[in-house]
Order: C-alpha cells, then structure tokens, then sequence
C-alpha cells in the first residue's frame, strides 16, 4: 500500500499547478512491502528498445556535419593563410586583418584547462567542501557579475556592462525571492553529496565524460580559433560562433544528461537495495546503465537535452519574479498566462525524465509525463517547488563559466584586443560544460531522491530516516501553506458572488 493518500487540490499554490497532496505526509505510515521495491527495480534486460531513434540520427548527423565544418575552417588558417581558398568565397565579408589559427588556438586550450580544473576541483571537494563551495555559488555570482559590469564600463563597452549589471540585478531579486528556501535546499543537496559520495565508479563515470568532453572542446576550439582568425567581417564572424555554440551547447547537454542517466540509474538501485554492497545487487549496474545510456536510450538524451535546460531555467525566473508580484491582479495575470504556458511545457520536457528514462527505458517524452503526473499525484511536486538545488547547481555552473571566460578575456587582451568579445563570450560556454558535467553528478542524486520519495517513501526512510523525516515535515508546512492561499483566494472571490447571485435575483 503506498503511504500517500491524495486529498482535493486548492485553486492557487505556490508550485503554480492544481495537484492532489499527501494528507499528513509527516505522519506517513511506512510500507514494508518487499514486492513493491523490487517491482520499481530498473529494468535491466534484453526487453529495452531503442527510443527517439530520429533525433539519435539528426545528433551524429549534426556531430559529423560540425566536425567537418570546424575541420575545414581550422585548417583553413592553420600556419598558412587561406590554406584552402576559401577567402575567394568570402570577398564581399572581407572587412578585419586576417590572422592564424595558432593565434587563437592556445588561448582556448588555456579557457579549457581552467575549465576543467574548476570542475575536478568541484569533485574532488564534493565529500569534504560541497555545503561551502554551494553557498559561494549562491553569494558570490550576484558580486562578479557586478565586479563584471564595473571593469565592462571602465573599458567603455556600455552593452555589456548594462547586461552584466542587469544580470546581477536579477540574481539579487531571485535570491531575495528564494531565500527562505536555500535552508532546505542546502539540506537536500547535502543528502545528495552524501549519496554520490559513497559511489566512487559515478565520479570516475564524471571524469571519464569530461575527458571526452575536452577531445571534443580540442576539435571545436580548433575550428572556432580558425573563424575568430579568418577574414571574415566581424558579423560573418558572429554568426558562424553563434552556430557552433549552439552545436556546443547541444553537445554538452547531451553529455551531462548522458551522465544524469547514468547516475540516476545508480542511485535508484542502491536505494531500493538498501546499499551498493547489498547482496541483491545486481552484477555490473554501472557498466549496464552506461550500456543503455550510450545506446538504446542515447536517442531520448539527444531529444531531451535540445529543451530542457532552457525550458527549467525560464520557469525559475518566472516562479521568482511571480512570487514578488503581490496584488497587483493585471501583471499577475499576464505573469500566471506565461507560467501556466511554462508548466504545460515543463510536462513533457523535465528533468526527471532522465531517471525514468535510467529505469524503465521508456522515450523522453512519455518518461517526462509519467514523472510529473507521479508528482501531480502524490502531492510531491508541492516540495519539488519549494526546493531550489537545480538553480543552486546553475549558479555554480554559472560562477565556472564566468571565470573561465575571465581568464580567457585577460589573455586575449594581452594580443588581440580586437577579439575579446567573441574570445570571451565562447569561453564562457566552454567552462560552463566543464563544470557543469561535474555538478549533474549532485543533481542527478536530488532528481532521483524525489522520484523515490514519490514511488515509496519507504525508500528514503531506509536510507536516512531523519532526512526522511524533514522532507515530511517540509512537504507538510508547503501543504498548509497551499491550503491557507486557496482559502484566501475563495474568500476574496466569495463577496463577488454573492453580489452577481443578488442582481440576478
């Protein structure tokens, strides 16, 4: 019998949607059904199929296609200017001094090492430093980004000196917005830390996808030197980065959800087992979630990481700014139209997916519904809300890329000054990939502690039980904190119809 009992949702909550909710989820009875875990049991087997098996194609085809393209433009400026003839091609861009590959090639080589030293830094001190290294993340982003913005001015380029003031302008207005949630977070994301913690094969998994990850940045960074040193104008320039970036950014998430997959389907096995040295184990997972992570579900990963990621970072923003709205009813309903539009959104692209996908090895799309209608369910999507870990995890990520690019800024400067902004601004993308692969190790742990909170609480209680006993209380307070909002929302609205029901008569 699963403990969760439903009961009637409110009109408004704080989550935004109109769910069911565990009655007394603090009081939860505990379930000792056996059957129950082992029906949850990852299905590792021959009965998995290939998934989303179109977008695998469109993604090697793009990797093929880039990888070429980044080849050909590397090359083209590699010791020798205009190697290949291709300027005969660009006459009428021509507008900048050309130079060589080898100009801007080392610089990147430099971005990509600070990167990576940024994200094994993280791992290395995810067991001992982690709660720390979370709130510098949260603290210190909303100053750097303002540091940013005064040497931006100082060195008279107004439009990005007004974007990172404005950028730090809304991390202050968010943290201010979610500070009454980062206890809790914190205590969620030191669960998580702790869990990873204990599997050394999931770090080593992490490390061995940032090493791939750096094979990839050294072909890329091969091609994006050649565009930066090409004859190109400045604006045939832009848009061939912006191109590749996206190719990049595509390619990173693809990554790191790899790795989310992975994880998730370790972490989901050791809590239903009880332990990964539990004797019901099954033999090799890590090498079994890895197999169906690069093949049958690599396909669902491609779909999923096109969307995802912009899709949560929107609906954070918007849950922030609508939660310091107050009563002003006309901004409050455009506001709620575009967070209702968000939230249709995040039903069918979410980052739980990724552990439904790790279990059961269902596409991406039916994966995504089944998680949320699980927590629209359970009531748990109440506390998923209320919880803040994954934009605590995108600060960090953030605060990587900023100092990377940093740094790539100051030696391009030294030379190039001309090139500071697109050395910059890719460098940016390349440090946030880098350390983000090292932060979805946490953040796949706290997606799947959820889930299994969802399907059984009684495998948290297991494993933690006074952890088990703060997510229940902390779930409890948000269902007060819903039930009181909707009664205040049903009485301000009672008088109108009282007033409607007394003309009518």
């Amino acid at each position: 019998m699963n403990p969760i009992q439903s009961l009637p949702s409110s009109p408004e909550d704080d989550s935004g949607s109109m769910t069911t909710a565990p009655q007394s989820a603090g009081q939860s009875q505990i379930s000792a059904d056996s059957g129950n875990l082992m029906s949850m049991e990852p299905a590792f087997g021959d009965s998995r199929h290939w998934q989303d098996v179109f977008w695998l194609g469109i993604f090697l085809l793009h990797l093929i296609l880039v990888g070429l393209a980044l080849g050909v433009l590397g090359i083209n400026r590699f010791r020798k200017k205009d190697r290949l003839n291709i300027d005969q091609y660009t006459n009428r861009f021509i507008g900048n001094q050309a130079d060589l590959t080898e100009d801007y090639w080392p610089l990147y080589a430099i971005a990509a090492a600070v990167g990576t030293v940024l994200g094994w830094a993280w791992l290395l001190l995810l067991g001992s430093r982690a709660n720390q290294m979370m709130k510098i993340s949260v603290h210190i982003l909303t100053t750097y980004l303002a540091v940013l913005s005064v040497f931006c001015f100082w060195d008279k380029l107004v439009f990005w000196g007004i974007a990172f003031a404005i950028g730090s302008g809304l991390q202050f207005l968010y943290i201010i917005s979610v500070i009454d949630r980062l206890p809790f977070t914190m205590l969620v994301l030191q669960r998580a830390v702790m869990m990873v913690w204990k599997l050394p094969d999931v770090m080593r998994i992490a490390c061995v996808f940032m090493v791939v990850m750096c094979l990839w940045l050294a072909l890329w960074s091969f091609g994006a030197a050649g565009v930066v040193a090409s004859s190109i104008g400045d604006g045939g320039r832009w848009w061939l980065l912006v191109v590749f970036s996206v190719s990049l950014f595509w390619t990173g998430a693809v990554l790191c959800n790899t790795v989310h997959v992975i994880v998730s389907g370790m972490v989901f096995l050791v809590l239903i087992h009880g332990g990964p040295e539990a004797a019901s184990m099954p033999r090799d997972p890590l090498i079994q979630s890895l197999r169906y992570a690069v093949t049958t579900s690599f396909g669902s990963i491609c779909y999923g990481s096109l969307f995802t990621a912009a899709i949560r970072t929107l609906r954070w923003e918007i849950r922030g700014f609508r939660s310091k709205i107050g009563n002003n009813e006309c901004l409050l309903c455009c506001v709620d139209f575009v967070f209702h539009l968000v939230e249709t959104l995040v039903r069918f692209f979410n980052k739980y997916a990724y552990v439904q996908i790790a279990i059961y090895g269902k596409s991406f799309n039916h994966s995504a519904r089944d998680a949320w209608e699980l927590f629209q369910s359970t009531g748990v999507e109440a506390l998923i809300g209320y919880d803040c870990s994954g934009a605590v995890l995108l600060m960090g990520t953030l605060l990587g890329g900023l100092i990377t690019g940093t740094c790539a800024v100051i030696l391009t400067r030294i030379k190039h000054s001309d090139r500071v902004i697109m050395m910059g601004s890719t460098s940016v993308l390349m440090g946030m990939i880098l350390v983000g692969l090292a932060m979805v190790v946490v953040e796949s742990a706290v997606t799947s502690i959820y889930i299994c909170y969802a399907e059984d609480p009684l495998l948290i209680h297991r494993w933690d039980p006074e952890f088990f006993n703060q997510m229940s209380e902390t779930l409890h307070e948000r269902l007060q904190h819903r039930s009181s909002r909707g009664t205040q929302v049903l009485n301000r609205n009672r008088p109108v119809d009282h007033i409607q029901e007394t003309t009518s008569v």
